[in-house]
């Protein structure tokens, strides 16, 4: 197994020391694998694997070592998943994945849980994860559960029908602007006049995902984007700052939060709704997630049930409450409201 790994991941950076780096080893520990296969190989099929191109270049891999890597990254991937339905059944390792704004939910659930789990010898990984990969880590199973938010249709998504969703709450879109009254005037903006606003967008994320809905795979020349950003706080100090002049693409909630004039981030700026006229009406789906009937195999003892149960009461409590959690910070009306964030996309 371990020679299938290494050989995969030559294939992958072309050379002996590339793969000892990726792996953490001697390039000389790769090379005598790749002899090994390779005298091997030679004997078994009358061909080696790979063959050295010279000094600087990368290895030469043959059809008998395409066929391999081929072989072992399927070896491999079901190996993989066998250990990880077994890890999933006994229920003695619990994997979750949480965006940095929805760490609170999960601590607060995490604590109705965590003395139980420690006498029956549970262990709870919690892994970040960013917003665009929530669904992902739980096709690929890398997770068991995930909080996060998505961008959905309020009339039905076919994307979530393979997820059980436990929904927190939706977000519309809005845009948070410098830009003067006689300018943009508001309370509301069709979708379709983005083509001409100067606008401020994350390099990938939520928000990119409801442009690419609306205007297509290339909405970057579609549209006037004035500036790309790696997090919602930079995107604020850029607009307070007056270097720029345009609007950045929000969810309503980070925008009523904005609004808030105790809220240092949202002043001198205004909120304008989008009211959409481009293509279908889109939310963002704040809440957990797991893979579509997964729960129902196991029984109620089981730590993923309990988990969820947990989050189920701790929304419950923020709701009867009405405010939100901030992963333990002081409360604060924007950070409580901010559900998206461009670092987290």
């Amino acid at each position: 197994m371990d020679q299938l790994r290494t050989l995969i991941v030559v294939y992958e950076t072309g050379t002996a020391l590339g793969a000892a780096r990726v792996l953490g080893r001697e390039q000389s520990s790769v090379q005598k694998q790749l002899d090994t296969m390779n005298r091997n190989f030679r004997e078994l099929c009358g061909e080696p694997l790979v063959l050295k191109q010279g000094r600087g270049k990368d290895v030469l891999f043959t059809g008998t070592g395409e066929t391999l890597v081929e072989l072992a990254r399927g070896t491999l991937d079901d190996w993989l998943e066998g250990i990880h339905e077994s890890r999933r059944r006994l229920g003695r390792t619990l994997m979750v994945g949480t965006t940095r704004f929805t760490l609170g939910y999960l601590a607060g659930a995490g604590e109705r849980v965590a003395e139980e789990f420690r006498q029956r010898g549970i262990e709870l990984k919690v892994g970040h994860v960013r917003t665009r990969d929530v669904l992902a880590k739980l096709r690929a199973k890398e997770v068991d559960l995930v909080c996060g938010s998505v961008v959905t249709r309020p009339d039905g998504d076919h994307e979530l029908d393979a997820f059980d969703v436990m929904e927190w709450r939706r977000n519309g879109v809005s845009l948070l602007t410098n830009l003067p009254e006689a300018e943009l005037p508001g309370p509301t903006i069709e979708a379709e006049a983005l083509r001409t606003l100067p606008l401020v967008i994350s390099a990938s994320g939520l928000m990119n995902g409801v442009l690419h809905t609306w205007f297509g795979a290339d909405y970057r020349g579609k549209l006037r984007i004035a500036a790309e950003i790696d997090t919602v706080n930079y995107g604020f100090e850029l607009l307070r700052s007056g270097l720029l002049r345009g609007c950045m693409l929000v969810t309503t909630g980070v925008a009523d939060a904005a609004g808030d004039p105790r809220i240092a981030q949202g002043r001198e700026l205004r909120a304008v709704e989008l009211v959409n006229d481009t293509g279908p009406r889109l939310e963002v789906l704040l809440g957990a997630f797991t893979r579509r009937g997964e729960r129902a195999h196991y029984d109620a003892s089981h730590p993923l049930n309990q988990l969820w149960n947990a989050l189920a009461l701790e929304n419950e409590r923020w709701r009867s409450e009405q405010r939100w959690p901030t992963a333990g910070l002081e409360p604060d009306p924007f950070e409580l409201a901010n559900s998206y964030d461009p670092s987290e996309s």
